[in-house]
C-alpha cells in the first residue's frame, strides 16, 4: 500500500555550538537549517503539519501534552481515528506526522514504543490496508470522453490536460507544475521536460517524450490550447474566468481531479471511479494491454521497480488466457 514515510527529520539542526560563535559561523549555520528545512517535499512536510495539529488540538481537548507525547496518549489518539473509520493509510500519516515532529523537536518518537506498534497492527488487521483505486482513463475511456468535450476555450484546454496527462503519464503534481519553457519541439512531437516530480525530489529532472500521434494527437490539441488562450510563457494549465478571461497562474491539483471527473460525467461515465490520477494509470494500462515492454513503459511513466507495474499488468491481462475462457 501507498503510504508517506516516516522520514528521519533533521532534529531543529540541534548542534554543538561554539561558546562565542563567530557571525560566519552563525550564517553558515543558519544556512544549513534552512536546507534542513526543504529536506522534505512541500506537500508531504505540509500533510505532517496539518496531521499534527489535529493531534494537537485532540491532545488539548484530553488534557495530554502533545509534545512530548506519552506512549498511551499516542495510541489512544490512534485507535480514536480507527473508531472514527479513518482508513489506514491516513492512520499511518498521522502516526508519521507525530514521529517527525517528535524527531524534529530531538524527541524520542512516541510511535517507537511497542505499545503504539500492537495498537497499529491491531488497527490494520481489524479494518484492513487494502487500498481503493480509481479506474484508470484508458484509451478507450479518453475517447468517450474526448467526443463530448466542446470546441470552446475551456474545452480546448481540459482536451489538451487530458491528452497531456495521458500521453506522457503525468502526475498531478507534474501538469499543474508544467511551463511553456517546459516544452521542446521536435519533429516528431514534443519533449516534456520535468524539472521535479515526486520520484525526483533532488530536481535531477526527466524527460518525457509526446509523439505527435494519429489517433488522440495530443500536441495537436497542446497548441490548439496555448493558441487559444494566447499562453506564450508561463503556465500551461490555467483557469479560465467568467467571459473567458485566462488567469496568470496554474490551476490546482484539486481542479485537475474535478477536470478529470467532470469529463467523465459528461461522457456518461461513473466520476466516481476517476481522479487525476486516472490519465497516468490509464496510459499504463493502455500500454499493457497494447502489448508494450514494461522497460519502455518505465521509460515513460519514470516508474523505478517494475513490482510498481504489477497491478495495473495484472488488470490488463485479466482475460487474457484465462482459465475458464474454453468454457465459460
Amino acid at each position: 500500500m501507498s503510504q508517506l514515510p516516516v522520514p528521519v527529520a533533521p532534529a531543529d539542526m540541534v548542534v554543538d555550538e561554539p561558546r562565542d560563535p563567530t557571525p560566519a559561523f552563525l550564517a553558515a549555520l543558519g544556512s544549513a537549517r534552512a536546507y534542513a528545512e526543504v529536506s522534505k517535499a512541500t506537500r508531504t512536510v505540509e500533510a505532517y503539519r496539518q496531521a499534527f495539529d489535529a493531534f494537537r488540538d485532540w491532545c488539548a481537548g484530553m488534557g495530554e501534552e502533545p509534545l512530548p507525547a506519552s506512549a498511551a496518549t499516542t495510541a489512544s489518539y490512534l485507535a480514536g481515528l480507527a473508531d472514527r473509520g479513518l482508513k489506514a493509510s491516513s492512520i499511518d500519516l498521522h502516526a508519521a506526522a507525530i514521529a517527525f515532529m517528535h524527531r524534529k523537536a530531538g524527541r524520542e518518537p512516541p510511535t517507537n514504543a511497542e505499545l503504539v506498534k500492537e495498537v497499529v497492527r491491531g488497527i490494520r488487521r481489524s479494518i484492513g490496508t487494502k487500498v481503493t483505486r480509481k479506474a484508470p482513463a484508458t484509451a478507450e475511456a479518453l475517447k468517450t470522453m474526448l467526443r463530448r468535450i466542446p470546441d470552446t476555450l475551456i474545452g480546448k484546454r481540459d482536451r489538451a490536460l487530458l491528452l497531456i496527462g495521458f500521453a506522457a503519464a503525468l502526475r498531478r503534481s507534474e501538469l499543474v507544475a508544467l511551463q511553456v519553457s517546459d516544452l521542446e519541439r521536435s519533429p516528431e512531437g514534443i519533449v516534456i521536460h520535468i524539472v521535479r516530480s515526486k520520484t525526483d525530489q533532488e530536481g535531477a529532472g526527466h524527460t518525457v517524450p509526446v509523439p505527435a500521434g494519429s489517433k488522440l494527437k495530443p500536441v495537436q490539441a497542446l497548441d490548439a490550447w496555448l493558441a487559444g488562450a494566447s499562453i506564450v510563457s508561463g503556465p500551461v494549465f490555467r483557469p479560465i474566468a467568467k467571459g473567458g478571461r485566462v488567469g496568470l497562474n496554474a490551476l490546482s491539483d484539486r481542479a485537475v481531479a474535478q477536470i478529470v471527473k467532470d469529463r467523465a460525467a459528461a461522457a456518461g461515465l461513473d466520476a466516481t471511479l476517476f481522479a487525476g490520477h486516472s490519465l497516468r494509470a490509464g496510459f499504463v494500462t493502455s500500454a499493457l494491454e497494447a502489448g508494450a515492454d514494461v522497460l519502455k513503459v518505465m521509460q515513460i511513466t519514470r516508474h523505478t521497480q517494475t513490482s510498481t507495474l504489477q497491478a495495473y499488468d495484472r488488470r490488463a491481462q485479466a482475460f487474457k488466457n484465462h482459465a475458464g475462457s474454453k468454457f465459460l
